[in-house]
């Protein structure tokens, strides 16, 4: 047999009073989804530790059965990987943002969901005049950029900046969690200072300014860690799998997991992404040598980021009629059998507009199991399923069967 994830980052929500009590998932027409659920098992799955932030890495290395209390290293350090940066043990990596200040205060956390393009030219110009042998910028896609401090502590306490639109960004610095860190908060502190000066009247940022855009007037901190050890899925299950997605630390995370990275062209990591191009991806890997592969949708959770509930529910239709359609066409004409998983990594509520600790839905369909009665994939219906509630590496052991 082999097994396919399909992740709907964030996609799951809290009831939003416009939409009656509802959640996006409630009203979003997603009949293959159901179809799978009706056809499968499902339940909740607690995807983050109480104790642990919500965030994406967190909760997709809980996916993929991994305790990240024992590997997680921050965000910085899976995108290194993604992006070719080899690190040294000594290394700080931290994912760096270019936001938006507007007022003294935190905008957006994505300059306006800048383009790849023009953001490149700002890391250029940051590396240019702040770059040294200690410090370095490494462009990355549209918003999410990667920094690196030799020989930095990880004893400081960063806010993540989608997690504040709206707050003072003096408020939101960051600060030493031990003595230790005093020095590595101190010098971030002051180059986020310096970036601003250097990015406010950057030619790039003037035009965008001119055209109604957000400028990207600042750079953000957060997630520092140092390179994690941990086995891969082949060493754990026995398994060759590949990862799909369009976001730095998905696909870092793959690497650091075993998993192959395969490059779609046109994915965004919005709304607009190359959706069917995901899909026959995934189904081109299953026909050939990957027994898993690990297909990763992340429009779903800028919507959510956004507050924007029409355009979360958008993007789950599209999840359900441009990837799970044909995922589910294609695999049923494959000669060996396909498990199929659904789920989020964790909850972006429209109304919170951060990620939350909050169990997500899921759903696992494997051929010629028998299958529970529930009928429709949603955060409510998915409470009675017959898993009922995941911890720790129950979702990857009962979707390999082990």
């Amino acid at each position: 047999m082999k097994y396919i994830i399909i992740l709907g980052d964030g996609m799951s929500d809290r009831p939003i009073e416009s939409l009656g009590g509802r959640t996006p998932l409630m009203v979003a027409e997603i009949p293959n989804i159901d179809s799978l659920c009706a056809r499968g098992r499902c339940g909740k799955f607690v995807t983050v530790p109480p104790d642990m932030p919500p965030g994406s890495a967190v909760a997709n290395l809980a996916v993929l059965g991994y305790d990240p209390a024992e590997v997680f290293q921050g965000r910085g350090v899976l995108e290194a990987a993604s992006m070719g940066v080899e690190l040294e043990y000594s290394d700080l990596a931290m994912r760096c943002n270019l936001i938006c200040i507007e007022n003294g205060k935190i905008k957006n956390h994505s300059a306006g969901h800048i383009s790849t393009r023009e953001s490149h030219r700002l890391i250029d110009t940051l590396n240019e005049q702040l770059g040294s042998d200690i410090v370095r910028f490494y462009p990355g896609v549209s918003y999410r950029h990667l920094f690196v401090v030799k020989d930095g502590s990880d004893a400081i306490s960063c806010t993540p900046p989608h997690d504040v639109p709206g707050t003072d960004f003096a408020d939101v610095m960051i600060n030493a969690s031990e003595p230790e860190g005093e020095n590595t908060a101190s010098l971030l502190n002051s180059l986020v200072l310096k970036s601003q000066e250097i990015l406010k009247d950057h030619p790039l940022n003037l035009k965008r300014i001119s055209e109604g855009k957000d400028p990207a007037n600042s750079v953000w901190f957060w997630s520092p860690g140092h390179k994690p050890q941990m086995k891969t899925l082949t060493e754990l299950y026995g398994i060759k799998g590949a990862v799909i997605s369009a976001v730095d630390l998905v696909k870092g995370l793959g690497i650091y997991a075993g998993m192959d990275v395969i490059e779609v062209e046109g994915v965004t990591g919005l709304y607009d992404t190359n959706y069917e191009g995901k899909a026959q991806a995934a189904i081109d890997a299953l026909r050939g040598d990957y027994d898993f592969v690990y297909l990763h949708v992340e429009a779903t959770d800028e919507a959510g980021h956004e507050g924007n509930v029409n355009l979360k529910i958008r993007t789950i239709e599209y999840l359900d009629r441009r990837v799970v359609r044909f995922i589910i066409e294609e695999t049923e004409k494959m000669k060996e059998d396909v498990a199929i998983a659904i789920t989020p990594d964790h909850s972006t509520p429209c109304d919170a507009r951060t990620h939350v600790h909050d169990p997500v839905p899921f759903l696992i369909y494997r051929p010629g199991k028998n299958p529970d009665d529930i009928m429709r994939y949603d955060e409510i219906s998915t409470e009675n399923g017959s898993y009922g509630t995941f911890e720790g590496d129950a979702f990857i052991r009962a979707l390999f069967n082990r």
